[in-house]
């Protein structure tokens, strides 16, 4: 019985992760997660106050590496407007973990570069806190970290 039970269990689970099968509707929300924070990369660098304001949730908040928190949409935008013109350079966001929490709430951990005009690199980390809201993906709160050893 034990075996039966075992072969069951890991032919639903094993087998679709072999064959490439995972869960599409996980699979498509990931996706959706993934375009939500390249959307807000390239509201960042386009400055666009429009679009960070479309996927940003009102009560959105940001904690940055200097600790600086910044508590609703308005001051958030502010100061990620602020940040950007204070520190130049292109920004890259690579999502390298997403977990849900359940199927409203989400959790996308990402390495965040920033090409600086001289060539150097400024090299963080950054957390997305997301939910799901009105049809859609929105972030409701950002954590980056400026890691004390390179990573």
């Amino acid at each position: 019985m034990k075996r039966i039970f075992f072969c069951i269990l890991f032919s639903m689970t094993f087998l679709p992760l072999l064959f490439g099968q995972g869960n599409s509707r996980e699979d498509e929300q990931k996706q959706a997660i993934y375009s939500l924070i390249d959307q807000y990369s390239l509201a960042r660098e386009k400055k666009d106050t429009v679009l960070l304001k479309s996927i940003l949730t009102a009560d959105a908040d940001q904690l940055v590496s200097t600790g600086e928190w910044r508590v609703g949409i308005r001051e958030a935008v502010k100061g990620m407007l602020r940040s950007s013109e204070r520190n130049p350079g292109s920004r890259k966001l690579i999502v390298e973990k997403i977990r849900f929490l359940d199927s409203m709430n989400g959790v996308a951990d990402a390495r965040y570069e920033i090409q600086n005009p001289d060539g150097t690199k400024r090299r963080m980390r950054s957390t997305f806190i997301v939910v799901y809201q009105n049809g859609g993906w929105k972030i409701a709160a950002i954590r980056n970290m400026l890691p004390t050893s390179s990573q």
